[in-house]
């Protein structure tokens, strides 16, 4: 789970994927972090992907470093503890002026279990499973 932590943080930018009404929703994610064994990623409660991660929690997402890419599959669950949600805006403190740990619309979520495979056009795919 480390090495796909770093990968996401290293790669600044990934994209993650929903369904909305049958129809995929691709959008830009930053946050990935590690907490009570688990990976997280943050976003608002109010926001598209929060209401459609709520239908469906089986989600995708995608990022790309250095002629490497990585998708991470799983299904992602609310967090509401406000310890989960203090430690991703400590650790990523640029969101504490959109979010608060005692707000009602910052949602931490994180991948109950999650498949995340490392590919290039020249390595074989590694794959891990968290």
């Amino acid at each position: 789970m480390e090495e796909v932590q770093k990968f996401l943080k290293e790669c600044g930018v990934y994209y993650l994927a929903t369904v909305d009404n049958n129809e995929p929703k691709v959008r830009p994610f930053g946050t990935a972090e590690i907490f009570d064994g688990h990976l997280y990623i943050q976003t608002g409660k109010n926001k598209d992907v929060f209401k459609q991660i709520e239908k469906n929690n089986k989600v995708e997402l995608c990022g790309f470093k250095d002629g490497k890419w990585i998708r991470v599959s799983g299904n992602l669950l609310v967090d509401d503890r406000i310890e989960a949600k203090k430690d991703m805006l400590d650790k990523n403190p640029q969101l504490r002026g959109m979010y608060d740990e005692n707000d009602d619309n910052t949602a931490v979520l994180y991948f109950e279990s999650g498949k995340a495979i490392i590919s290039s056009f020249t390595e074989e795919p590694k794959t891990i499973v968290f």
